[in-house]
């Protein structure tokens, strides 16, 4: 590993460990041959039929399935899709070396450099249901007022947080969901009781 390639992920803690090399020979591949934009959209594309598929979720999860099974699955599925190019033959070499379960952690990590690349911010934020476009401008908006630069979000749909969202912006967290307020309502109840 040269000493560029490893302050990348070294300065980056969200690429780390094995995601995180395999996001960084993925980013590197992308670069050399311009096709950053091309490689995301294909894995943002796979990263929401994975939300999206319980039978997608348990061929990339399930240690039942061979390799073979796998990539023979995985290459119906993007063909499917339209996902060729570097990003099938990605996913696929994640198949082949039994790494598929990781598949979620590479996409952050990848998301992560390109980000970095750009200039740009990553958020991670949590809400109760999907949001609207126009939720996701003004959320944009108002974490690039903050941070000065412009900010790709990591959605995660989570509806035990019944209502608000939870913002994580590097090392700054923002919890405003509704079950964080109503343990502290609780918690509060239980001592003042």
């Amino acid at each position: 590993m040269t000493a560029k390639k490893s302050a990348l992920v070294a300065e980056n803690p969200s690429v780390s460990g094995v995601s995180g090399r395999y996001a960084t020979a993925l980013f590197e591949l992308a670069r050399d041959e311009r096709s950053i934009d091309s490689v995301k959209a294909d894995l943002d594309k796979f990263a929401a039929m994975l939300a999206d598929s319980a039978d997608l979720k348990r061929l990339v999860r399930s240690p039942v399935f061979s390799s073979d099974a796998q990539v023979k699955a995985l290459s119906a599925v993007l063909d499917k899709a339209g996902i060729s190019g570097i990003s099938a033959n990605f996913l696929k070499v994640l198949t082949a070396n039994r790494r598929l379960f990781a598949v979620d952690q590479v996409i952050r990590a990848f998301a992560a450099l390109v980000a970095k690349f750009k200039g740009e911010a990553v958020a991670e934020v949590t809400v109760a249901e999907a949001l609207s476009d126009k939720n996701l401008d003004a959320l944009k908006t108002a974490l690039k007022s903050v941070t000065g630069k412009d900010v790709s979000l990591n959605v995660n749909v989570d509806p035990s947080i019944i209502g608000g969202l939870v913002v994580k912006l590097g090392s700054r967290m923002v919890d405003s969901s509704l079950r964080t307020k109503l343990n502290s309502i609780k918690h509060a109840m239980k001592e003042a009781g």
